[in-house]
């Protein structure tokens, strides 16, 4: 009895830890990963450029100059009303 308790919480423990190890990402994802990150900062960064009081027209160019070749169109990919 004991050593099917022990190989059933044997088997439980490699299940669990084969099935949460990730698989390596790839080249493509790995540069998409990167590009997300890059607009996250640019958009945080917009984000403390107005905090600081500074107009949205200035923070808005900011935000074109440092998320330029990273996203389509005028606002880094992304858009929200105001």
């Amino acid at each position: 009895m004991k050593n099917r308790l022990l190989a059933l919480m044997l088997i439980g423990l490699t299940a669990t830890f084969g099935i949460a190890a990730p698989a390596p990402l790839d080249k493509a994802t790995q540069d998409d990963i990167a590009r997300h990150r890059a607009m996250a900062t640019a958009h945080e960064n917009a984000a403390k450029c107005l905090e600081s009081g500074k107009s949205d027209e200035v923070c808005e160019q900011q935000l074109l100059v440092e998320c330029k070749g990273l996203a389509i169109g005028k606002f880094c990919g992304m858009k929200h009303t105001h």
